[in-house]
């Protein structure tokens, strides 16, 4: 699954495509500083948008732990979606490009092959997500997954869960349907390509 994302955007880029879909940042925290990065992995800090109890149509830009220590201290970078509802602690991850690894192609390579998925026509996208409190390592958030859409199924059998532009207020809003949100990419939805 989903192990290493990329944000290469300042954050005024950031706020400033939230708002073309009227959706206000705030800071609660005071501006994080967001350098751009072409790895972000497992228990880095990195940017994501918080839900604001009662404020429709705003979210909190914070940075954060992807993942937090679950059974056996095995870090938790990935949720299934699946069936769940997700009423509280919802957060948007923002990312502009996301790997897959697979078995190498050529013979004799021994590491696996990467892959570079991003968005057509859209700079940065959100992957749907959720935060907790955690006694170990504070607040850290997740990437929650789904069924694969057709466009990562040959690499993965499951994949992170993008969420349409349309859908990012929405997510904020706990008191809609995670279930009406969530789905697979359609065909033609991504831009993949072999990296590094």
């Amino acid at each position: 699954m989903c192990n290493d994302y990329r944000l290469t955007v300042d954050v005024a880029s950031i706020v400033e495509d939230f708002a073309h879909l009227k959706i206000k940042i705030r800071f609660g925290e005071g501006a994080p500083n967001v350098d751009a990065r072409e790895d972000i992995k497992i228990t880095d800090m990195a940017p994501i948008v918080r839900t604001i109890e009662g404020a429709r149509g705003e979210g909190d830009l914070v940075q954060r732990r992807w993942s937090w220590p679950g059974l056996n201290k095995r870090p938790v970078y990935n949720f299934r979606s699946d069936g769940r509802e997700f009423n509280s602690n919802r957060c948007l991850i923002i990312a502009d490009g996301f790997y897959e690894f697979t078995d190498p192609t050529e013979k004799g390579k021994k590491r696996k092959d990467k892959w570079l998925f991003t968005k057509k026509e859209e700079p940065i996208f959100c992957v749907a997500g959720i935060w907790r409190d955690t006694d170990d390592v504070g607040q850290a958030f997740t990437m929650l997954t789904t069924e694969p859409g057709p466009d990562i199924a040959p690499y993965h059998d499951r994949q992170i869960a993008i969420l349409e532009r349309d859908a990012w207020a929405d997510w904020l809003d706990p008191s809609v349907s995670a279930k009406s949100l969530i789905r697979p990419l359609p065909a033609g939805t991504l831009n993949v390509e072999q990296v590094g």
